[in-house]
């Protein structure tokens, strides 16, 4: 058997992961760097998550995972309270431990991708049926990525993964990143609730462990609707927000970047998708919108092609 997996994040990488320890041949296709929505970008020589902001842990072999990452130094339990802004003022909220990566959370996603084959660059233009990705055949394919996405590699032909991939539709965000001179702020992260630019805050010095007056600001959606084509363009009005919001001084750096596809609008009924086309879908849009569904979607998809 083999498999071809188009999408290096950590739900395509599980995926890829659990097959190659059951001895099915894999190779991954990924048209940029390794991690996907739990990118780190370098930022003034430090990696700055500017996707995913944390995760959370409940599944025992999830846990299993990161229990290994802990040992090996990636991945460290960060905060259990979030602030909480609303029109009412500031508060706090306790949830799960939320976990971080002290070298981004990308740094995860390449550990679990040692010694796979991963082929960067590759930007796959079309699935047909067969399946065939790109003329070259397999006897699965996986596309592990936003349905969106997905959808625009599908042939007409393929109905049935097309309709499903259809069905899910998902919402844009900026994300901007902001250094300041000093901290100016005591919480590690804050919910921005009926906000009309801002939804979330992460204190990036907390988050990595280093202390560096580094704030990351989620958009709203209806804000990274305005700048669809240069996300710099919504650097500003998110500065001015964030600004507004903790009585913060001008940074001293910033850089936005966009996602087209950040989150679904609804969680998914179903921990994956595998027809009778043999394509398969995965990813964090397959039940509750977190890593670890990403995690265990892209693996429970795994379990079901070698089950075959």
């Amino acid at each position: 058997m083999n498999v071809t997996v188009v999408g290096a994040g950590i739900a395509g990488v599980a995926c890829a992961r659990a097959l190659v320890s059951a001895g099915v041949t894999v190779r991954v296709l990924e048209r940029a760097s390794v991690g996907g929505r739990m990118c780190s970008d370098p930022c003034r020589g430090r990696p700055v998550d500017t996707g995913a902001g944390y995760f959370t842990v409940s599944d025992d072999r999830f846990a299993a995972v990161v229990a290994r990452w802990r040992a090996a130094g990636l991945a460290r339990e960060w905060t259990d309270t979030f602030a909480v802004h609303s029109p009412d003022g500031w508060g706090t909220t306790t949830g799960p431990m939320r976990w971080a990566a002290p070298g981004g959370l990308a740094s995860l996603v390449v550990d679990l991708a040692d010694g796979l084959d991963v082929r960067r660059g590759h930007e796959v233009s079309r699935v047909e049926p067969g399946p065939v990705v790109d003329g070259e055949p397999a006897d699965f394919v996986v596309l592990a990525m936003p349905a969106p996405q997905a959808s625009r590699l599908l042939s007409a032909d393929l109905m049935e993964v097309s309709g499903v991939a259809r069905s899910q539709e998902w919402l844009p965000s900026a994300v901007a990143v902001y250094e300041f001179a000093e901290r100016h702020w005591d919480f590690p992260a804050a919910f921005v609730n009926d906000h009309p630019v801002l939804t979330t805050l992460f204190d990036d010095g907390s988050r990595r462990g280093d202390g560096a007056p580094v704030l990351v600001a989620h958009s709203t959606a209806a804000l990274a609707d305005r700048f669809t084509v240069d996300a710099r363009a919504a650097s500003e009005e998110m500065a001015a927000a964030v600004r507004e919001l903790l009585d913060l001084p001008e940074p001293t750096f910033s850089d936005t970047w966009r996602w087209d596809f950040a989150r679904p609008t609804a969680p998914g009924d179903r921990p994956f998708h595998l027809g009778p086309d043999r394509i398969g879908l995965a990813g964090d849009a397959w039940g509750t919108p977190k890593v670890e569904t990403a995690w265990l979607s892209g693996t429970a998809l795994a379990e079901a092609i070698i089950g075959s």
